[in-house]
Parts: C-alpha cells; structure tokens; sequence
C-alpha cells in the first residue's frame, strides 16, 4: 500500500487557504494520488525528483502539469488549485524540515511539484 502523499498537517493548513470545503480536499488529494500513482515509474524517468522518503517522492513538473492532467482528475478549477496548493505546502514543509526551503521556493517560481505517495520500500534510487 502507497504511503500517503500530503501530510495530515499540511492538509488542515491547505483546507484553510483553499476554496474548497476542508472535507472535501482528503477525497480530491485521493483522487489525485490515484491518477497519479500508476505513471510514477515515468515520473522517476521523466522528471527530477526533489524529495523522498518513506512515504512519497517529490518531482518538479513543467508549470501547467496540472492542468494538463485536470480533465484526467475530473475537477474544477477551485478543486485542481487546492490538489496543487497541498502539493505545494507539502514541498515546502519537506524543505522546512531538511533546511532546504529556500531551494524549494525557488524551484517553485519555474515549476510545480507532484507529490506521489509509495510504499516505503519503493523509494527507488535516490
């Protein structure tokens, strides 16, 4: 089983920022993470992994990736800007916790991130 993609704390704060009621925004990061579980190994070949750990890998993606996978999800616009707004947070407390912020939010300016949840043992090569 994948671990989860966007920590419990960093769900609250997003579902205080979004547009979104705060009970919908677990279901619509589920969503994204199912979309988005099944393509990690193109991920891994495709993009450049920011970030891992037990529990998710982070990628930079082209800015507009969202977007571009929007239809696929079967969301909104307000409900896609809250999927990427927690994967945004999500990378930026990873940087906060590994003293990387500021690279992060500089990445952030160019590009967007993908948060994937894994099972632990499937971090791949780091």
């Amino acid at each position: 089983m994948a671990g989860e993609p966007i920590d419990g704390q960093v769900l609250i704060l997003t579902a205080a920022k979004a547009s979104v009621p705060p009970s919908r925004l677990p279901a619509l990061v589920e969503r994204a993470q199912e979309t988005l579980e099944p393509e990690l190994e193109r991920y891994r070949r495709e993009y450049e992994r920011l970030a891992v750990d037990d529990d998710r890998e982070v990628f930079a993606v082209e800015w507009g990736h969202w977007s571009s996978i929007s239809e696929e999800l079967g969301v909104t616009d307000r409900e896609l800007s809250a999927i990427r707004r927690a994967h945004e947070e999500q990378l930026l407390r990873i940087g906060r916790r590994t003293d990387r912020e500021e690279t992060f939010e500089t990445a952030l300016e160019i590009r967007e991130p993908i948060c994937i949840g894994i099972d632990g043992d499937d971090g791949g090569d780091v």
